[in-house]
Order: structure tokens, then C-alpha cells, then sequence
């Protein structure tokens, strides 16, 4: 599921980076994506990414099961953020400032598959919450697009998809991970107690991701 603002930094035409590798995939283990969102009623390129969606989701129509659910509000983002089986964010980096669909998905048990960015570079537990897309913050790569393709598509095939399909207490397994320990620490209440220690009274922090078991 990939529901959010359609802006140009989101990227969210990113799984078509590679159509033919994106239908071989698909033929031989099926999924459906599901795409929600609307772009700010002045942004042009936001609109223009939504066009090119339908223009994707016409031509592939007979390959791979894609959907757009317009009209995109609350109703709808409650539904993704609890109904779909792996969210997806695909942000242009540095530009994700912190990624709060993926949390509100983790409390729901869905697991993330996202660029390490925002929320995700503390919360990527790599294929025990999830899964990363490309390079860490610290490491610098010289084609760094080039390794997101390669790591989408990568994992999609062989890391995500045959759990999903073939083994499913293991997808399940996966899915408690996301609750049990992305759910304690990405939530209100840290993030208040943070606010009041940190920035209120200048204490250190209470909870560090550190804490988390693997």
C-alpha cells in the first residue's frame, strides 16, 4: 500500500522504475498495489504523478492488479494504515522529516518496506520489522538510485513475496515484531514524555530505541 500527499519528493511513481522487471515479478508471484493520496491543489508535478499513475495503472492492467483509491481522506487512511499487508515509502533523501503513515501501519501489525529515512532509520530492524530500500544515512553510495531499484525489486522477489505467499506463520511472526517492538517506542506518549524531559525541562531521554531486544 503506498497512501500519502503526492508530491515530487515522495516519489511515488518509484515502483515503475523498471516495468518489465516489476511484471516478471508479478507473473510469477501475483500481488496487487494499492495507491490513495491527493496533491496540494498548487502542486502541478503533485497532480502531474497522479495522472501518470492512471496512465500506469491502464497499461498494466493486464499484468499486475493495481488500484487508486480516489478521493483520499481519513476514512481511506484508516483503512490502508490497517488493511494492507506491507506499506511502502519511497522518499527522496533527506527530504522525509519523519514518515507517521508507517507508524500508525506498525500499530496495526503491517509491515514497512521504505527508503531509510524519517522514522525508518531508527525503526528498520531489516526483515524482523521490515525491510530497507538502498543505503544507510553514513554510507554514501555513487549511484544511489540505481541501489533503490536494485533493493526493491530485490527484496520484493526474494526476501518479501515468498514469505508472504509460501509461509505464512512466519509472515505472522513478522507482523507481532512490527507490534511489539516498533508500537512501544513510535507512538504519543514517548513522544510527549521527549518533549516535556527534552525540550521542556532539558533532562536526558527517558527511552532509547537501544532498550529494544532483537
Amino acid at each position: 500500500g503506498f497512501a500519502r500527499r503526492m508530491t515530487a519528493y515522495k516519489r511515488p511513481t518509484f515502483v515503475f522504475a523498471d516495468r518489465e522487471r516489476l511484471i516478471r515479478i508479478a507473473k510469477r508471484q501475483p500481488f496487487q498495489i494499492v495507491f490513495a493520496g491527493k496533491a496540494h491543489p498548487q502542486d502541478w508535478e503533485g497532480k502531474k504523478l497522479i495522472q501518470e499513475i492512471f496512465k500506469q495503472v491502464k497499461e498494466l492492467s493486464p499484468h499486475l492488479k493495481i488500484a487508486f483509491l480516489e478521493d483520499y481522506d481519513l476514512e481511506i487512511a484508516k483503512r490502508m494504515v490497517s488493511g494492507v499487508d506491507l506499506w511502502l515509502n519511497t522518499p527522496q533523501k533527506p527530504f522525509e522529516a519523519s514518515g507517521t503513515s508507517g507508524m500508525k501501519a506498525a500499530h496495526n501489525g503491517v509491515l514497512h518496506f521504505s527508503v531509510l529515512d524519517g522514522w525508518w532509520i531508527e525503526g528498520c530492524l531489516e526483515g524482523i520489522t521490515g525491510w530497507s530500500i538502498g543505503s544507510p544515512p553514513d554510507e554514501k553510495s555513487e549511484n544511489e538510485v540505481q541501489r533503490e531499484i536494485e533493493d526493491f525489486y530485490g527484496k520484493l522477489e526474494y526476501a518479501i513475496l515468498p514469505v508472504f505467499r509460501n509461509h505464512r506463520e512466519e509472515w505472522i511472526k513478522l507482523m507481532k515484531n512490527a507490534i511489539g517492538k516498533l508500537a512501544p517506542y513510535f507512538n504519543s506518549h514517548r513522544m510527549m514524555k521527549r518533549y516535556l524531559s527534552e525540550a521542556y525541562f532539558h533532562q536526558p531521554a527517558l527511552f532509547t530505541m537501544n532498550n529494544r531486544q532483537t
